[in-house]
């Protein structure tokens, strides 16, 4: 797919939205339902937005469901981009330009890049969710951000009623951030994303995870391929991840906190074996998963939610859990770990607010 920049269509196609059950469109399995909702698949649908959010009030943008909070009624109009298709669209000093609709799957597309030699993508293979999330919230995995990738974004501009490409650095990729974040509730509907993917492959192998692949390619310089590492975070989530099939989660759910030199000195005089990692900056960002296996939720319910028992970074649907549920649950262990450690914990998904 190749979506043209300067204009959508010569004509606007009409958008119809209808009432929707959302329970199986987020990855935590919450009971949902969006009063109005439309997909999109086509560029010259896009322009037609303006009069239904005039109409309903507001517009949420909803991918596969994978970093998202739901409520029980969802208000506005709920927005679902479906573009397809993956195109290899140019070259850039020595890089591949690979062009993805916002609607293909994020797994999907690393798995047919790898396979087609382009590589660069293959540290972030099996993160849940479509394309078109993936600048929003800065995904990354063993080592690698999307900031490292990402070439542009096109996006449609609700305030400006224009198609625009926006280049990497006016994203404003941060730590699982980007202005899509802190711009205006409903300004952008992202369109398609374009990755500059290297042609001479650089393996990302110093996550501690990585290291057994790092170690064979000192041995044998040929025997670690994008493939191969490919394979092997894949081996690894899912041994570390609950499948969201299987039981409802939204992988991990609070961002890793950073602290200053100063705070990371106090904790690590007090608590013997507390993770940390120095940062470029000076400040140390510490491993929220531990924190909250320390306060003792690993394994533990609250409800109808509960805390994944091997990850504690996850939080997870028990069976009929609502968003109250889980934001219980998370405001319990915000609690624990401020009051033993003294920092904040910030949640990864965004919270929808009831309509």
């Amino acid at each position: 797919m190749s979506i043209p920049l300067s204009k959508t269509s010569s004509k606007s196609a009409a958008l119809v939205a209808e009432p929707v059950d959302l329970t199986a469109c987020n990855t935590l399995g919450l009971r949902s339902h969006a009063r109005a909702c439309v997909t999109l698949e086509q560029a010259n649908q896009v322009p037609a937005l303006h009069d239904l959010v005039v109409l309903h009030g507001a517009m949420l943008v909803l991918g596969g469901g994978s970093n998202v909070v739901l409520p029980e009624e969802v208000g506005g109009v709920v927005v679902r981009p479906a573009f397809k298709g993956v195109t290899l669209v140019g070259e850039d000093d020595g890089h591949w330009i690979v062009e993805a609709g916002a609607g293909e799957n994020w797994h999907a597309l690393v798995a047919y890049c790898v396979a087609q030699g382009w590589w660069g993508l293959e540290n972030l293979a099996l993160i849940p969710g479509n394309v078109g999330a993936a600048p929003v919230q800065n995904i990354g995995a063993y080592g690698i951000e999307l900031v490292d990738r990402l070439h542009s974004v096109v996006a449609w501009d609700m305030h400006a009623q224009a198609l625009v490409t926006l280049a990497s650095k006016e994203c404003g990729l941060a730590y699982r951030d980007s202005r899509f974040k802190h711009d205006a509730a409903g300004r952008w509907v992202i369109l398609a994303v374009r990755f500059r993917l290297p042609q001479t492959w650089q393996p990302m192998l110093d996550y501690p995870d990585l290291h057994a692949l790092k170690e064979a390619r000192l041995v044998a310089d040929d025997s670690v391929d994008a493939k191969a590492v490919f394979d092997a975070v894949c081996a690894i989530r899912r041994a570390k991840l609950p499948d969201p099939a299987r039981i409802g989660n939204a992988g991990s759910f609070f961002k890793n906190p950073w602290v200053s030199a100063e705070h990371h000195r106090a904790l690590a005089e007090k608590f013997s074996g507390l993770v940390a990692y120095r940062q470029a900056d000076g400040r140390y960002k510490l491993a929220a998963g531990w924190l909250i296996d320390q306060c003792g939720w690993k394994g533990r319910d609250l409800g109808a939610a509960g805390v994944h028992d091997r990850q504690a970074l996850v939080l997870v649907n028990r069976g009929g859990a609502r968003a109250g549920d889980i934001l219980a649950l998370a405001r319990a262990i915000q609690d624990d770990v401020m009051g033993r450690y003294g920092v904040m914990l910030e949640p990864e998904p965004v919270v929808v607010p009831p309509a």
